[in-house]
């Protein structure tokens, strides 16, 4: 009976703290929660172990008010209703409880039918489960996120027979299988349900000693995002204070689950400082500052990387003794991006430019093991609050290059060659369809996809009668062409216009002087993701033109640059209808920059459409899959 008044004690906290917060004190009653949802069918899933956490209430209002709703028991320590508590509760210290309860399972939520005594005795008692014979109860599908995620469930649980683990975010279910290596319709062996179990209550006993029920996510999310992190194997193997650390190092990201740390652009480059007044009075030779470039292709095989080798060598030229640089190349993994940064580590490198997407999740896995290395990764709409990204306002370019189109043509129409569907890309096209339409409002793009299957672009260009195409932004040396930049192929003869061109090396030497002068400590204390989205105005992005341009057309185009520099010009700007129709910016409004990068829509002057990964060849799929549009709706 001293057991019965302490848990009746914890009833009384319970339902006191339930009616200051001005919910309902007592269990939740599913027949009531039942008559607001449309069910669709019942399956009788047999004897199952029920976590006592996901015990939620009873079936009935039978027995509702004699527990507060954490199931401890609310009747005075004289009823009989108390004398049968205090005996089983005996029972259960002598022999324990063996007779499996009833209830009904709905939205992975349990409801007992009977057995609402065991259930209490038990959950005063610490025990983690109850046997109980289950009714499954399933929701009539429909698009709310809640039921989405239980169908998620549902699929998981087939596979696994798992029922203790629940997230709050749609996708997650799969993700997890993904993170593990486990494919989609793999039954799982008594082994690997033993295995998941172990890892799974090795990570959360450490996650909910740091406090984590205190936090809106769920020991699931949880679990889900330290395995993005610090993956599935061997999980269950690592000590108590190694899990501590790396949950530690997590903790923002916890508590701002499923956001992210707030992001701030820094748009152009902060004016330069000079070197501390101490380096000035007393001038010293410090160590080289060393630093590394992942690249996933090389040089002569691939164009992006080549600007960012010439940016390399730009920082050696500038900087001399000053810097060290170390290039890695045909870097084109995760497992490859984390030993080439470790060996770049151990080589003393302090600063490490990871120049594609593909590396953000190894930059980001490499910036929480190594806080005192400054990390940048080369992505767009992929930052993160553990390291810096960086890319370039090329739409602005693009414009440029598409008001020189729309002066140039003498038909209708204007071809645009793009490559990949991912972010950025859709704000190039835009760009550069604003851009003909200022200098000939009637023009209409066509726009092709290289990496389309089953397409020939310079064919359909052809039969189109299209003459001036704006193409790839960069050389590739190995594979050299002509079709490059705005060109012109009017009678067989290819002539280059002009190209946006990415001056990668003005970038890096800003980041570097930044370093080097200490100015970069500045950003350093803020609790936010920077990424950093330079364009004209910055010398990282400028368009070049062919000598044979009109007089009159470079001058219209050196005019419109320096509205880029000098006033920070928004092309994105007024009335813009999307081919649908739609009116995307008003009258005296521009976009954001977040509105930018993520648009997926294209301007009503535009002909074409975005493919769906489905129509790609498979080189594309990886690239798009990582820094695709619309893939949260795959």
């Amino acid at each position: 009976m001293e057991e019965y008044a302490k848990a009746r004690k914890l009833a009384q906290k319970a339902y006191r703290t339930s009616l200051l917060k001005g919910s309902y004190p007592y269990l939740q009653v599913l027949d009531e929660i039942l008559s607001f949802t449309k069910t669709s069918s019942e399956v009788d899933l047999g004897l199952v172990e029920i976590p006592l956490d996901q015990i939620a209430g009873t079936k009935t209002a039978g027995r509702t008010q004699a527990f507060a709703g954490n199931f401890m028991p609310l009747l005075p320590e004289d009823s009989e209703f108390a004398s049968k508590w205090s005996s089983l509760y005996h029972s259960h210290l002598e022999e324990g409880i063996r007779d499996p309860i009833k209830a009904c399972e709905f939205m992975n939520r349990f409801y007992v039918i009977e057995g609402n005594k065991r259930v209490s005795v038990l959950k005063y008692s610490g025990a983690v489960s109850v046997s109980g014979q289950v009714t499954r109860i399933l929701p009539e599908k429909n698009d709310s996120k809640e039921v989405c995620i239980y169908y998620e469930f549902l699929d998981f649980y087939k596979l696994t027979a798992i029922n203790y683990l629940w997230f709050s975010q749609e996708g997650s279910f799969p993700k997890l299988l993904k993170l593990m290596g486990k494919q989609s319709d793999h039954v799982w062996s008594d082994d690997e349900k033993l295995d998941f179990h172990s890892a799974y209550i090795h990570f959360t006993d450490v996650f909910e000693e740091k406090g984590g029920r205190k936090l809106s996510l769920t020991s699931g999310d949880a679990f889900l995002l330290y395995l993005e992190f610090y993956g599935y194997e061997n999980l269950w193997d690592k000590s108590h204070s190694q899990i501590r650390s790396e949950i530690t190092k997590l903790w923002k990201d916890f508590q701002l689950y499923p956001g992210k740390v707030p992001l701030e652009f820094s748009m152009q480059p902060d004016a330069e400082t000079g070197k501390p007044v101490i380096s000035r009075l007393i001038p010293v030779a410090p160590a080289p500052l060393k630093i590394a470039f992942l690249h996933d292709k090389t040089a002569e095989t691939s164009s992006w990387t080549y600007g960012h080798e010439l940016g390399r060598q730009h920082l050696n030229q500038v900087f001399g003794a000053q810097a060290e640089t170390l290039c890695y190349d045909n870097i084109n993994s995760e497992e490859l991006g984390l030993k080439a940064i470790e060996e770049a580590v151990v080589k003393g490198c302090k600063v490490i430019f990871t120049t594609t997407p593909k590396l953000l999740g190894a930059s980001i896995k490499a910036a929480i093991h190594y806080p005192e290395v400054k990390l940048l990764n080369c992505s767009l709409h992929t930052y993160s609050g553990h390291l810096r990204t960086y890319y370039g306002r090329l739409y602005e370019a693009k414009f440029l290059t598409g008001a020189l189109a729309g002066i140039l043509t003498d038909t209708p129409h204007v071809g645009y060659l793009a490559d990949y569907p991912i972010y950025g890309m859709t704000a190039n096209i835009n760009a550069f369809a604003l851009g003909v339409k200022m200098t000939n409002p009637e023009a209409k793009i066509h726009l092709e996809w290289s990496t389309v299957k089953e397409r020939n672009p310079d064919e359909i260009f052809r039969a189109k009668n299209i003459s001036y195409i704006s193409g790839q932004d960069l050389i590739t040396p190995k594979y050299a062409s002509r079709k490059f930049g705005l060109y012109d192929i009017r009678n067989g003869h290819m002539i280059n216009v002009a190209s946006p061109i990415w001056h990668w090396g003005k970038f890096y030497e800003r980041i570097v002087r930044e370093i080097l002068n200490s100015s970069w400590k500045k950003k350093e204390a803020q609790t936010k993701a920077v990424h950093y989205w330079w364009g004209i105005s910055s010398g990282m992005i400028d368009v070049i033109c062919s000598k044979e341009l009109p007089a009159g057309s470079g001058w219209l185009l050196d005019l419109i640059k320096r509205e880029f520099s000098d006033s920070g010009f928004n092309p994105f700007f007024g009335d813009l209808y999307s081919q649908d129709g739609t009116l995307r910016s008003q009258t005296g409004q521009s976009l954001s920059p977040e509105e930018i990068i993520t648009m997926d829509w294209l301007l009503d002057n535009v002909e074409g459409e975005i493919p769906p990964i489905e129509a790609l060849i498979e080189e594309a799929k990886p690239m798009v899959l990582l820094q695709g549009l619309r893939m949260s709706q795959v």
